[in-house]
């Protein structure tokens, strides 16, 4: 550093105070350590017994169906497009409000993703706008059952009876949630889960696929595990997508929580529902449906610029909060050039911000986390 200048030394990046209520808080206690040392000093480590037990107690539900475990969320809704045939010349039915995966894993299949409407309601996909978005090329509807809330499965299950389509479930927010009375990834020809850290459960990094036979199963097995059953008997095309036994170990300990943990996320939401009296909108749940709350996300009246105000507000008084998803897919760079129009798709990325939820929280945490939104709310201006 003799000689530098110290007009050019550049200014110590400010350090930004970690929110006193975190938005998202994953679980990796002693029993996960523990699953996971287990695994290591075992040795098999990678596709092994533990893969195979954490897909069988998954299994559990979804109905039965069988389970394949792979390395991610995004790897689990590429694999079960490729497993149902889908590619080059296709169309896909998505919502644009999601995270980019859910259009971006079409396109790895080669597929082209037709952007459509949401319900503002519930953020899932509208069954009119699905309709209205078939055509001769369209292969497959994707719903997402988005935050954790089902997306209406009976009516998009039907308009693709009715075009001879697939049905592929977006479940990667919405592990164990359900829909008058069926477990979400029990409707589709696949369904998809994901396990990255801040999901109601986790296995640091991983996903899942659910599909209703044994014979799809194995396509997806091969597709996994570069197209072989048995070591260099390659019978298809496939790639490495499996999911270590490490991963799956944490898996099964997370899984065992799951309804204790699903239950607090749901009393925690309750508890929000009746404290923000503040002008922001709280979330819909539509009939019959069981919601459980991968995020809680209000609706902010007036727009972005009054949202992220009370987003400000938010953080300054300590608690952790965000915008899922700030910019709809339909306008992000890879598909702006399609030119979809979404009005209320563009309404929701306005005026959503996601409060903390997670199981972790206290009732000290929930007083504080409703009185800083009614106050941000107030100060923002906001008006229903």
């Amino acid at each position: 550093m003799q000689g530098l200048r110290k007009d050019i030394i550049p200014a110590a990046e400010p350090t930004l105070a970690r929110p006193t209520v975190p938005a998202a808080k994953p679980v990796i206690g002693d029993d996960e350590v523990a699953a996971a040392v287990r695994v290591l000093r075992d040795g098999r480590v990678v596709q092994g017994p533990e893969v195979a037990a954490f897909e069988e107690e998954f299994a559990a539900l979804v109905e039965g169906r069988p389970c394949v475990a792979v390395n991610s969320g995004t790897s689990a809704l590429h694999l079960a497009l490729l497993a149902l045939g889908i590619g080059p010349g296709d169309e896909v039915v998505v919502p644009s409000f999601s995270f980019a995966a859910t259009a971006n894993a079409v396109r790895l299949a080669g597929a082209d993703p037709v952007f459509a409407e949401i319900d503002p309601d519930t953020f899932c996909l509208d069954p009119d706008a699905a309709a209205e978005a078939v055509g001769p090329r369209t292969a497959a509807l994707m719903p997402v059952h988005l935050y954790g809330h089902p997306a209406p499965m009976g009516r998009l299950t039907q308009l693709a009876q009715r075009h001879g389509l697939a049905v592929v479930e977006d479940a990667c927010q919405a592990h164990a949630a359900a829909l008058h009375g069926r477990p979400v990834g029990a409707f589709g020809d696949a369904a998809c889960f994901s396990f990255y850290p801040t999901k109601n459960m986790h296995t640091l990094e991983g996903g899942l696929v659910v599909v209703p036979d044994a014979e799809r199963a194995r396509t997806l097995r091969l597709l996994r595990n570069q197209g072989m059953e048995q070591r260099y008997e390659n019978e298809i095309v496939g790639a490495n997508m499996r999911m270590t036994d490490v991963a799956a170990a944490i898996g099964r300990v997370q899984l065992e929580r799951l309804p204790e943990w699903t239950e607090q996320r749901r009393t925690n939401a309750k508890a929000l529902d009746a404290g923000l009296t503040g002008g922001l909108v709280t979330p819909l749940v539509a009939d019959g449906a069981r919601h459980v709350y991968h995020q809680y996300t209000v609706r902010v009246p007036g727009g972005a610029a009054v949202r992220d105000a009370v987003q400000c507000e938010l953080q300054a008084a300590g608690v952790g909060c965000a915008v899922y998803y700030p910019t709809p897919i339909h306008r992000l760079k890879p598909y702006a050039h399609l030119g979809a129009d979404l009005p209320v798709t563009d309404q929701a990325a306005a005026e959503v911000l996601s409060l903390p939820v997670h199981p972790s929280l206290t009732p000290g945490d929930l007083d504080q986390i409703v009185a800083a939104a009614n106050s941000a709310a107030s100060m923002a201006g906001v008006i229903r």
